[in-house]
């Protein structure tokens, strides 16, 4: 007898064979034991986790000669002929090889006759997604009012793209991947049956690279036993994938928070001389920085999962700081994305290593003092005065909490004490545009002396600041008067309103007043008695003046 692959050998035949699909399992059992049965199902999900499985066992239980029930028997011709995939009344179509309109056709023009052999004639569509468009026509209404003696059994990998109409006329259930150690947990019992030693480090490296997919492992466990001659142990399995060393991943973290750039790249001429896939070898750093986040937060709930052992991971949890791991994590996501668009994949496996040793986040003490050198610029030093008066001076109008106007000396023009407007009218004459006027219509003007101005601005416009906007302000000061000149910015609470708030503030004047004088003028009254008018809006002109 021939040889039978492990992915149809151990394909489920029945309901409680079926692995990780408990809710859709529940659902269509329900509904068999209590024959409330629709005419169409739609069965989603990625390949390999099920769906004509599910529909092969559906249409089992509904022609089982023992009688419509989540049970089927599996002994009798109908159940037998179903497995083998010779049952007359299953036509299984394969939509992605019959797209055309005439193979729908052709397909349904026998539905109006009562099946030969079952209780139903059942078709099952896989791939249901591939139809054309006049294909999904032809389909629309028969699957809105078949025969009482047909069912639908509709198979896609992307439901998305089924048009709506198709999507209104079926009960859909959606297949879920399936997670990693369910898929290494039935590989281990299939193993056991057959009688194959293993290791349970190999069947985690095959879940994984199964991807949420019971056929790719059982696949893949095929290909192995094949590489490690009657064996599944993890050198076989690592050498079969393709996959590096598990100590390979620590240690270059290791050198990583030891800042070691030179062991970084030693450590990957090693890798490269393997061959390695490089997005691979990224998705193994991902995942051991995922579970070093996780140890870090909750050690209770994290598991090294075949990346590294946990003394490796209660060791990287303990040198690696949290933000670093966030950070190497983020930046080794970014990298694998961008890692096919580097000239070389080496080359751009090392970028993001090198990425993770230059930028690291910045402590929080430096973090602190940073802000603070751009919150409070140091004062300049005090002018002494030349001769002591008897009698103490008048204390300066300046702003509280500004620093930097107390160390001005009488001598010098303190702006604060003189109208606002002052830096306003000035503000207008400079030839400024664009965000360097913006800036100067939200400054205030605290001290000047000669050319040199000290100008105070809020912290909610600090944005404003940078090289190009104070440079173009200082050049238009040195236009306007003809000399030198030369800035200072502090940032804080404004002494006085700035340019910016008085313009507004006289628009809003001048908006109240336009209002006042319309609301109070009895022509408007009249109008708006006669026609039931209402105001909506009032725009003052420039040259509006009373009268």
């Amino acid at each position: 007898m021939s040889y039978q692959v492990l992915a149809r050998k151990w394909r489920p035949r029945t309901f409680h064979e079926l692995v990780g699909q408990e809710p859709i399992v529940r659902a269509l059992t329900h509904a068999l034991d209590r024959q409330r049965l629709h005419h169409a199902f739609l069965f989603t999900g990625t390949r390999g986790v099920g769906k004509t499985t599910l529909a092969r066992i559906f249409a089992k239980s509904l022609n089982c000669e023992t009688g419509i029930s989540s049970t089927p028997c599996g002994q009798c011709a109908a159940c037998r002929e179903i497995d083998e995939g010779r049952f007359v009344d299953l036509l299984e179509v394969d939509a992605a090889s019959r797209t055309k309109v005439e193979d729908t056709r052709d397909l349904l023009e026998n539905v109006q006759y009562a099946p030969s052999r079952g209780r139903f004639k059942v078709y099952l569509i896989d791939e249901v997604h591939m139809l054309s468009a006049h294909s999904f026509n032809a389909l629309l209404k028969t699957l809105e009012e078949p025969p009482p003696h047909v069912k639908f059994l509709l198979a896609t990998t992307d439901p998305q793209k089924l048009p709506v109409t198709i999507l209104s006329r079926c009960l859909q259930f959606g297949l879920r991947r399936l997670p990693t150690a369910m898929i290494a947990a039935y590989l281990n019992k299939v193993l056991a049956a057959e009688g194959i030693p293993s290791d349970d480090a190999a069947l985690r490296l095959i879940a994984r690279a199964g991807d949420g997919s019971m056929r790719d492992a059982l696949s893949l466990l095929d290909q192995a036993i094949a590489f490690g001659a009657g064996r599944v142990e993890q050198a076989a399995v690592s050498a079969m994938l393709g996959v590096i060393d598990r100590r390979w991943v620590p240690t270059v973290l290791e050198a990583l928070a030891l800042r070691d750039a030179d062991a970084v790249l030693r450590r990957v001429a090693e890798l490269d001389e393997s061959a390695p896939d490089y997005a691979t070898v990224l998705a193994e750093l991902l995942s051991l920085l995922q579970q070093i986040a996780l140890f870090q937060v909750a050690p209770s709930a994290a598991s090294a999962d075949g990346v590294a052992d946990a003394e490796d991971l209660a060791r990287l949890a303990g040198v690696l700081p949290p933000e670093d791991v966030q950070l190497f994590y983020q930046i080794a996501l970014l990298g694998r994305r961008d890692l096919g668009l580097s000239p070389e994949p080496r080359g751009g496996f090392e970028m993001v290593l090198l990425r993770m040793l230059c930028f690291r986040p910045a402590p929080l003490d430096h973090a602190t003092d940073a802000r603070e050198s751009v919150s409070h610029l140091p004062a300049p030093a005090p002018v002494p005065a030349p001769v002591p008066a008897p009698v103490p001076a008048p204390a300066p109008v300046i702003a509280p909490n500004i620093p930097l106007a107390q160390s001005i000396a009488p001598s010098e023009t303190s702006l604060a004490a003189e109208p606002a407007s002052e830096w306003a009218a000035l503000v207008e004459q400079l030839a400024l545009g664009g965000m360097a006027k913006q800036l100067a219509l939200n400054c205030v003007l605290v001290a000047r002396e000669g050319n040199s101005f000290c100008l105070a601005l809020d912290a909610t416009h600090a944005q404003m600041r940078n090289k190009t906007s104070e440079e173009r302000l200082r050049s238009a000061l040195e236009q306007h008067f003809g000399a030198p000149a030369s800035l200072r910015f502090q940032v804080g609470n404004l002494p006085a309103a700035t340019p910016a708030e008085q313009r507004f503030q006289r628009q809003t004047e001048r908006q109240q007043a336009a209002v006042k004088r319309i609301e109070q003028d009895p022509r408007i009254a009249e109008l708006k008695e006669l026609f039931d008018a209402s105001i909506k809006d009032v725009q003052p002109h420039d040259d509006f003046e009373g009268g």
